[in-house]
């Protein structure tokens, strides 16, 4: 009978961890890796209408970069707290871009250009890179919905992914607090 409740143990045990590593959702470049360049076209920002590398622009500054694959009301607001906080820390030439991942760009650029203008969104340009892989370089993973990526010297230092319908309110409010670990 002992026997038989370890073995019970351990099967729950074992699935609880396939569990636990299946939650893990892996997007993106690991912590400390370096950042590549890559290109995307700025439907927002101050490049409106081009082609251009907004990693290579912002250089060594402490940058924020969310890559996602739709632009609903979390995403909004993540990027709407994300834009307050590149104005609150221009001392520190903190910058950020959104790059939203499209099959179709000439069908998402007017929804960025609604949203840009709706959240009221001035320091962080939205942009679209086309396929649906993003930049090859950045290993982004296709059950990944968003990827939130900082980076200051060119190195990452947050990376979190979340799958569909997983970015919440309390996620959001957590990657807005990790700002710091890239400022100062």
């Amino acid at each position: 009978m002992k026997k038989l409740t370890g073995m019970a143990a351990a099967c729950v045990l074992a699935v609880a961890g396939i569990a636990l590593a299946a939650d893990e959702l892996k997007s993106g470049l690991p912590v400390g890796e370096s950042v590549p360049a890559f290109n995307v076209r700025d439907i927002t920002g101050p490049n409106k209408g081009k082609s251009l590398c907004y990693r290579c622009a912002y250089g060594a500054r402490p940058v924020v970069t969310v890559f996602t694959r739709k632009m609903d009301a979390t995403v909004t607001d993540l990027v709407k707290q994300i834009d307050a906080q590149v104005g609150q820390n221009k001392d520190q030439k903190m910058a950020a871009f959104v790059v939203l991942i499209s099959d179709d760009p000439d069908k998402a650029e007017p929804q960025l250009e609604e949203v840009a203008k709706d959240a009221k969104i001035k320091n962080t340009p939205l942009t679209i890179v086309e396929g649906e892989t993003g930049p090859p370089n950045y290993k982004l993973s296709k059950d990944a919905e968003v990827t939130v990526m900082m980076w200051v010297d060119s190195q990452v230092k947050v990376n979190e992914a979340f799958a569909k319908g997983k970015l919440d309110k309390k996620a959001v409010d957590k990657l807005v607090a990790e700002t710091k670990k890239i400022l100062d």
